[in-house]
């Protein structure tokens, strides 16, 4: 019973580490434009003949009642909506619902709610973060082009994207048919794995950016909590290795 014990204290700092590692990392972006936050999930381990389907001669019914300890699954994106915060700025916008911005590299097509742009040395309206690699393409799956001499660019409720007068593109907003096929891949993007993509009509707050969507006092809190339950894991451990030192010396004294 202390091996088992011990095997339950080890899951709890493995789930505890794995927790910590989640909410460090959201702790780290909580003023990311557009950020959204990851769960840590976690379930519970099933007795082991459950598990493995052990053969029923080989059962222990006063063993087979007990739980398994946890296991750690993979974390998931919340995608709930972040705070609007107006900037004033006249390419930045945030998109108020569902929906993503579409930006490519020139190789590859990635997804992100970072509404910040701006205009690079070549008149491209990119994402000011990533020093501007990423450029933003309009709903005709092109980067979109900024003529200075058409006036100051700036970008409408609807999407349209105009220098001046003069309507110079249409953001590219698009939805995924499968929400838990989008993968994080760094700077703030992510991947459609194996779903379609699809174009949608959603509200935008022009001169505005979605703050992350992760609450920090709350996370605070958290990290708190689960420092505490490694902490008490690993106390759990020591005491139980000393058991069982304690039990083998007996042991051993009496033979």
């Amino acid at each position: 019973m202390s091996s088992y014990g011990l095997w339950l204290s080890a899951a709890g700092m493995k789930v505890s580490d794995h927790r910590q590692a989640v909410l460090t990392n959201n702790m780290a972006n909580a003023s990311t434009t557009g950020f959204k936050q990851d769960l840590a999930i976690v379930s519970q381990r099933p007795a082991e003949r459950f598990e493995n389907a052990a053969p029923p001669g080989l059962s222990a019914p006063y063993l087979d009642a007990l739980p398994g300890g946890v296991n750690v699954r993979p974390s998931q994106h919340d995608f709930t909506q972040g705070p609007i915060e107006h900037t004033d700025k006249p390419l930045d916008v945030a998109i108020q619902g569902k929906g993503f911005f579409a930006v490519t590299d020139g190789t590859a097509t990635r997804y992100t709610r970072d509404g910040e742009f701006a205009r690079n040395r070549a008149g491209e309206l990119v994402l000011s973060a990533g020093n501007g690699r990423w450029k933003v393409l309009s709903d005709t799956g092109t980067p979109i082009l900024l003529d200075e001499k058409s006036g100051p660019a700036n970008i409408r409720g609807d999407g349209t994207v105009r220098t001046g007068d003069a309507v110079a593109a249409r953001l590219r907003l698009v939805e995924p048919a499968n929400y838990d096929r989008l993968r994080k891949v760094g700077e703030n993007l992510f991947e459609a794995a194996g779903t379609e993509m699809k174009p949608i009509d959603t509200i935008l707050a022009p001169g505005s950016r979605e703050g992350s969507n992760f609450d920090v006092m709350p996370g605070l809190a958290s990290m708190i909590e689960v420092s505490r339950a490694y902490q008490l894991n690993a106390t759990m451990m020591q005491l139980q290795d000393q058991l069982v030192g304690q039990a083998v010396s007996r042991i051993a004294s009496v033979a």
